[in-house]
């Protein structure tokens, strides 16, 4: 009985291409496309298993999907005259529909029901003009960041100085607004006294007279201080407001 071909689709499908420099780990991907409507079991297998990490090794894949095998390669010593030979091998096999344990599927298979492909690693050297590329889009990055970090901080120093000037403006208005409520305080407070001392010297002819215009006085003068202090206090809101603002 001949061997049963590879019901898997492999991408791709004869090499796995490695691209330098391999001071660090490689990895490729290996796509595994099942087109039937039956669940194919696989095992990816290797020749230099101590090189490589495969993620995931094994698994089972449903009718008309798909899986995607990263193939890590481990950092070497990388000699061009040296010619690759490690191969990979993806070994299928059809799995029943009510399948779960993988292991007995592979256990009780058969050499005639097992399906493989062969596939050879290939390991390249980035060329002179990639290198070229990935030089100056590493220097042109750096200077686009410094463009943007430069344009963004240039309105900054005028804005700080404009804001320190109105603020310190706002400051001095704001104490030179308190200042006069507190004189205009005073100059209230000693009306009120002036006006007490008053009430309190005896009666002569001309008292109902006087005392008319002591009263008329001081309540002219009371009332003045306090409109000149609800006028203060409304410039004191208005410019705590527009500083806050």
């Amino acid at each position: 009985m001949s061997k049963l071909e590879q019901i898997l689709i492999l991408e791709p499908p004869v090499d796995l291409k490695f691209k330098g420099p391999f001071t660090d780990v490689v990895t490729t991907n290996l796509k595994l496309t099942n087109p039937s409507d039956r669940k194919v079991c696989f095992k990816v297998k290797t020749t230099a298993p101590r090189r490589y990490c495969v993620r995931p090794n094994s698994g089972m894949i449903e009718p008309g999907s798909f899986i995607i095998v990263s193939v890590m390669l481990q950092p070497f010593d990388y000699d061009p005259n040296e010619k690759s030979k490690h191969k990979f091998m993806v070994q299928t096999i059809f799995a029943s529909p009510h399948v779960t344990d993988m292991e007995a599927v592979w256990k009780d298979a058969k050499p005639d029901d097992l399906m493989d492909s062969k596939l050879r690693c290939i390991f390249e050297l980035p060329s002179e003009n990639d290198k070229v590329n990935d030089i100056e889009s590493s220097k042109a990055t750096p200077v686009l960041n410094a463009s943007k970090q430069d344009g963004s901080s240039l309105p900054k120093p005028t804005s700080m100085s404009l804001d320190d000037t109105e603020m310190r403006k706002l400051m001095e208005e704001c104490k030179r607004l308190q200042s006069d409520v507190m004189k205009l305080s005073d100059e209230n407070r000693q009306l009120k006294d002036d006006g007490l001392r008053m009430r309190k010297v005896p009666r002569s002819d001309n008292m109902p007279t006087n005392t008319g215009g002591l009263m008329g006085r001081d309540n002219s003068s009371s009332s003045l201080p306090s409109l000149l202090v609800v006028i203060a206090a409304i410039f004191i809101g208005f410019f705590l407001g527009k500083f806050i603002l």
